[in-house]
Parts: structure tokens; sequence; C-alpha cells
């Protein structure tokens, strides 16, 4: 508990420092565009700070200098509410984010300024709950994943046996049940996408000609300048199964939009099979995890405790894989086709 505790702390410094760094960033690196958005979105970023920062901050302190000082039981407490705390963070945030992916409850006043009108639309945009809710259970599973790992290196050291078993245990319990879990939201937050950023859709799918039965590029190497994935690897009809739920879905190719609306499309299309990659190789890891614990195995197999050690940083690249994807995808905006990144 103590060691986790100190990684958590550490953890939650160095996202406090670089908040820090980046909320004068806005105003130093990005003016015109805090000028132009600052009425919505510096809001949102004072509630993060109201309802969040504060709350850490009062029980951060006792999470790191109560061990002696509190109870077991109110030490814990104010862990548990500082991770609750980081959960309200990601609201504020995300909700931000999310509006300027899709931008609802404003208006553009004279002076080219995007004035709020509808709180409630600004902070549940469209795209916001499923970001949300995706973002938050990759950072559970990130978590999980990383927990995993260390506790397998310390079986395959043969040192601290007993929390080694738990850290393993309680991170494959988040394989099995998370994992299925999270590949359905991101299905859901895909046909968000595909509403709200339809060349974002079809940049991650590489999809250059609109039609029907459009398989799914496996493998490839999209070419901006002749319009085509070379060397492609595909297995039919499953885009249009994934994107229209429909074998015979018509999906929008990119060609129906002009090159200066489009994002880059190669790391998008390569973020999003890495994301999608190692989310598979999780569900895969917790299938493995119920076989060999049916087997009265799962503490003993070596190799599995390898592969577990394989997989510990497997949850940060799959993250900044998704933010690559979100990201780059909705270039060349700023704000989502209201505003230019340039």
């Amino acid at each position: 508990y103590k060691l986790w505790v100190k990684v958590f702390a550490v953890t939650f410094g160095m996202g406090v420092v670089s908040g820090v760094v980046m909320s004068y960033q806005f105003g130093t690196n990005w003016s015109v565009f805090s000028d132009r958005t600052g009425s919505v979105l510096g809001p949102l970023l004072a509630f993060e700070v109201l309802t969040a920062f504060f709350l850490e901050a009062s029980f951060l302190g006792v999470m790191i200098f109560g061990w002696d000082r509190v109870t077991p039981k109110m030490h814990f407490l104010s862990t548990v509410i500082v991770a609750a705390g980081t959960v309200i963070s990601a609201f504020w945030i995300l909700s931000a984010n999310s509006w300027m992916q899709t931008p609802t409850g404003y208006e553009i006043g004279a002076d080219n300024l995007f004035l709020p009108l509808n709180w409630v639309q600004i902070i549940f945009n469209p795209s916001f709950p499923y970001r949300l809710f995706h973002m938050v259970t990759a950072a559970y599973l990130t978590t999980a994943f990383f927990v995993g790992g260390i506790g397998a290196w310390y079986l395959l050291k043969k040192q601290h046996l007993k929390q080694a078993r738990i850290m393993l245990g309680m991170a494959m319990l988040m394989a099995i049940f998370v994992s299925p879990v999270q590949i359905f939201l991101g299905d859901l937050h895909g046909l968000n996408t595909l509403k709200h950023q339809p060349q974002k859709i079809a940049a991650i799918e590489a999809i250059w000609d609109t039609g029907k039965e459009v398989p799914f590029v496996l493998l490839g190497w999209p070419d901006e300048k002749t319009e085509t994935t070379h060397f492609a690897v595909t297995i039919p009809y499953l885009t249009s199964l994934l994107l229209t739920h429909e074998v015979g879905g018509e999906c929008r190719g990119l060609k129906s939009w002009p090159k200066s609306e489009r994002p880059s499309i190669l790391p998008i299309f390569w973020s999003f099979r890495i994301m999608v990659g190692i989310g598979l190789l999780m569900l895969l890891t917790g299938f493995m995890a119920v076989v060999l614990y049916f087997r009265n195995q799962l503490f003993t197999q070596k190799w599995f405790q390898y592969w577990c050690l394989f997989m510990t940083p497997s949850g940060f690249i799959a993250v900044l894989a998704g933010w690559f994807v979100t990201e780059i995808g909705r270039q060349p905006y700023i704000v989502y086709g209201l505003m230019r990144t340039v």
C-alpha cells in the first residue's frame, strides 16, 4: 500500500506540474486561441480548479504526510478522495477538449469571439460522454497493467509473494472484465466520431473512395499524394460492418473532401491500429488469465509472468496513440469546423 501511494503521489505531482506549465502556454503559445475561446474554455478550467484541485490539494497533504498523524482508515479515505479528485479533474478537462471537438452552446460575437449561450450544452457537448468514459476506463486499464507487471516482476524474483499475487490478481480481474467494456465504449465513441467528424474516421480507416461493402485495411501504407494505400492487407466488408453495422453499408471516402479539409492520414492510421491492437492484447491477456486460474497456474507460469511484464507499458502506449488519433484527426481545426489551427 505504501509503495503505491508513493507512486500515486509522484504521478499526481507530475500532473500538477505539467498542468501549471500548460496554463501559461495558453497565453504564450496559443494567445489567439485563448482570446477567441476564453469565455467558454476559461470557466471550464476554473470549474476544474474549484471542484477538484482544492479537494485534491487538501487531502494530498494528509496522504503524503499523514502516515503517523491520522488513523489508517483516515489515510486510506484521504487517498481515495485524492483519486476521486483526479476523476473530477478529468471530467472538466475532457469536457473542454470535447467542446473543441464538437462545439455547441455558443455564439460568435461581432468581435469574432466565442460567447457562451448554454452551459449545459457546452459541458455535455455531443462527444463528451463518450470521450469521458473511454478515457477514464483507459486510465484504469493502464494502471491495472502497470500494477500487474510489477506484480509479475516480484513473482519472477520470488519477492513479496503475497503482495505480488494481489497485484497480479487484481490486474487480471480488470483485464477480464474491463477490457471488453473498453472495446464496447470505443465502438460507441467511434460511431459518435463518424457522426460529428467523418473526415477523421475516413482517415482512420484509409477510405479514399465513397462506396459500399468497404473492406477493413488491417495493414498498409496510406499515400496522400496518390490517394491510395500501398501494400494493403484487407478484411472484406469489415469497415462497412463496423461503421454502419451493415455488411453493405456505405462509407464516405476522403476524396469527397478537399485536401485542405483532411487531417494527416498516416499518423492517424497507424496510431489507431496500435491502440486497437493493444486493446485486443489486453483482452487476450484476460482470457489467458482465466484459463490459467482454473488450472491453478495463474501465479506459477513463468511465461505468463514474462508476458505480463511485457504488457506493463502497454496502457501508456495505447493512451498516447489514442490521443494522437483524437488530436491529429481533428486537424486542420483547433475548434472543429470553426477555427483553423493555422
